[in-house]
Formats: C-alpha cells, sequence, structure tokens
C-alpha cells in the first residue's frame, strides 16, 4: 500500500465488487469510515450508487457485471483514473442458490461458476498485474466456511467457494517476496439475503455484515491470511480437519448443520434467488453463443 503509518487506511484505494449491498456494503462503510477513498461496482447500478452517495466524498459506485471481464478491468482503470493507484482489490461479488446437485440445471451451475469463481480469478489477476511492479497492495477475497467443507443442497456453491480457497492459496506462495498481500475470508452463516429461509442451526452463530467488515479491516491494518469470521470458527475447521469423516459427519448430524439447508423454505427465499438467477448476463450470453 502507500506509505503511511503502519496499520493506517486513511487515503487507501479500494476496489470492491458485490458493494451495493450486504457484506459489500458492509465493508465499504467500514473502509470509508478508516479514511480509506472506496470504490464499489454491483450488477445493480442503483444500489452502487446509493452506496457511493452513502459514503459521500469522491465514493464511486458503478454498474458492472464482474462476469463480463473486459467490464471489470475497466472498472477498475476507472478506480485508478479517478481515484488513483490501487490499494485494496476486494472480489466480494457473489451468489448462493440453494438446491439438490440433481435439481440444478445448468444455467445455474455457469452462473455461480463464473460469478464466484471465475471473477475472483481475473479480478485477483488484474490486481496481481498493478500491484506486484509497485511492490504494495492487498487482494482480499471473500470466499465462506462452505470454503472448508461441504453441505448438502450447496455442492456448486461449495465448488466454487473451495476453489477461491486454493485459489488464494496458491497465489500467496506466488507473491511471496513481491509486498504484495493477500487475504482470504471465511464467514459462517451472515444475515444477508443469502441465507433467506435457512433456519438456523444449533451451534452455528449467525453473525452480521459489519462482523465480516470489521474482520476485514483488521486484515488489512494488521496482514493475515485466513480470515475465519467469527474467529472460533477457525478453530473449529481446524478441529475439525484432525477428526475421522465419520466423526465430523456425526458432529453435523447432532448440531443440525446438515439439515438446516436441506430444509430452507423455498417462498422464503423466492426473491433472492430471482436475483440470483439473472445475475450473470455477460455468463449467460456467453453460454448462449457456445450453443449455436
Amino acid at each position: 500500500m502507500s506509505k503511511r503509518a503502519p496499520g493506517s487506511l486513511h487515503g487507501n484505494v479500494v476496489a470492491i465488487t458485490g458493494g451495493g449491498r450486504g457484506i459489500g456494503r458492509a465493508m465499504a462503510r467500514a473502509l470509508a469510515a478508516q479514511g480509506a477513498r472506496v470504490a464499489v461496482c454491483d450488477l445493480d447500478g442503483d444500489t452502487a450508487a446509493a452506496t457511493a452517495a452513502e459514503l459521500g466524498g469522491d465514493a464511486i459506485g458503478l454498474a458492472v457485471d464482474v462476469t463480463d471481464h473486459a467490464a471489470l478491468v475497466a472498472f477498475v482503470d476507472t478506480v485508478e483514473e479517478r481515484l488513483g493507484p490501487l490499494d485494496v482489490m476486494i472480489n466480494n461479488a457473489g451468489i448462493m442458490p440453494v438446491t439438490p446437485l440433481v435439481d440444478e440445471d445448468d444455467a445455474s451451475i455457469a452462473r455461480q461458476l463464473e460469478l464466484n469463481l471465475r471473477a475472483v480469478i481475473v479480478g485477483t489477476r488484474e490486481a496481481m498485474r498493478r500491484m506486484t511492479p509497485r511492490g504494495t497492495g492487498h487482494i482480499v477475497n471473500v470466499a465462506s466456511v462452505a470454503g472448508r467443507a461441504g453441505f448438502p443442497h450447496l455442492a456448486t456453491y461449495c465448488a466454487t467457494k473451495h476453489g477461491v480457497v486454493g485459489l488464494s492459496e496458491a497465489v500467496r506462495a506466488e507473491l511471496r517476496g513481491t509486498g504484495v498481500e493477500i487475504s482470504v475470508v471465511m464467514p459462517s452463516l451472515v444475515k444477508t439475503e443469502l441465507i433467506a429461509g435457512v433456519p438456523s442451526a444449533r451451534g452455528v452463530k449467525t453473525i452480521e455484515p459489519e462482523d465480516v467488515a470489521k474482520a476485514v479491516v483488521a486484515a488489512l491494518q494488521a496482514p493475515r491470511f485466513d480470515v475465519f469470521v467469527p474467529r472460533l470458527t477457525g478453530r473449529i475447521v481446524g478441529l475439525g480437519a484432525m477428526l475421522p469423516r465419520n466423526v465430523r459427519e456425526a458432529i453435523a448430524c447432532a448440531t443440525g448443520g446438515d439439515k438446516a439447508l436441506r430444509e430452507a423454505d423455498p417462498a422464503a427465499r423466492a426473491a433472492y434467488e430471482a436475483r440470483a438467477a439473472a445475475s450473470a448476463p455477460a455468463a449467460e450470453q456467453r453460454e448462449l453463443t457456445q450453443q449455436r
């Protein structure tokens, strides 16, 4: 990052994808409160603009389909042209359809692969190309606890989030010695539209978007790679990795962790699922073109 007081984010230029609502909006607010210069993009340009207006100052809010890779690169270009060299890139945009894999259609699978994973790969690569020559910067990839475990009715989502974790681990090795940092954020259930209609599981704490934002700010101020939210989740994941699979699965059954997504209320999720289904127009256009 720019040469400022250690731990200070004041004046840092931050780009956030999926910043119009939920976790992205909470991160934008938290970083602006630290004095960062923030730009957000979202497929819904109105929500991106509303977030920027709320932040005030020179904040930017633009309509961008991150599955249109040229548009994603153009967004970062615009950020640097208007705010200055990029200090922090937060790849946050993503969707979470809930469905048994056997019932999931090809469009839903392609949409998640493009939005949850491929756009993160492109956003990470673009940040690396800009930050590495400068010897400074921080990339933040938002994954999920689902990137370290498997949950029924979230098979494709889990696959994409495992991909984000693996991508981040590989890039961490590539960035070693460059001065550029990378963090992967792994929240548990966050109170956003993503978990609409999903019943709580015994012993699983539901967190606020602001909790994730606070953890991201802390990771930027004192860099660390694994960012579990809440932190206890990281200890549980670490402990689980040492247990035999049958024991882990028995614990999941005992806490109801394997039932919550099976019992999600379709009616309560209808509005979110409809919005998620329209979330990657560029990806769907590519698919249609390939089918012709």
